[in-house]
């Protein structure tokens, strides 16, 4: 008996592979880019600037304080980026909902260590 040989590839099982591993990919991309303590940000009129921050320090809605995803108490905040220097760019990411107070009290720590380039990030409405 004869076999017979193939005439045509069927490229539809690849294609659908591929479309799957593409929505994976696109799925997780935007877990990464939008960071993974949900925060509430404040509304801005004001164009954001585009800069590259170095470190980030997320502040939730219950006021708990976080550097690079893991909590810090304010008072050990100072010593967590005592090491850093000085011209290194911080970004506060704090939710809306949050007392002015905690925020006021994050840039005081960060200002008492001698960091000087200090922003807060908002979105526009």
């Amino acid at each position: 008996m004869e076999e017979k040989g193939f005439d045509y590839m069927n490229v539809i099982p690849l294609v659908d592979v591929m479309m799957v591993l593409l929505v994976i990919v696109l799925m997780t991309s935007t877990f990464i880019a939008g960071g993974l303590i949900p925060v509430d940000l404040p509304k801005s009129s004001q164009d954001p600037k585009q800069a590259t921050m170095t470190l980030t320090i997320v502040v939730d809605t219950s006021g708990i304080v976080y550097i690079d995803g893991a909590p810090v108490a304010l008072a050990q905040l100072g010593e967590r980026i005592g090491s850093l220097g000085r011209q290194t760019p911080m970004l506060i990411r704090a939710d809306r909902h949050l007392p002015v107070q905690t925020c006021v009290d994050v840039m005081d720590v960060l200002t008492s260590r001698g960091f000087t380039r200090i922003a807060l990030q908002t979105e526009r409405p």
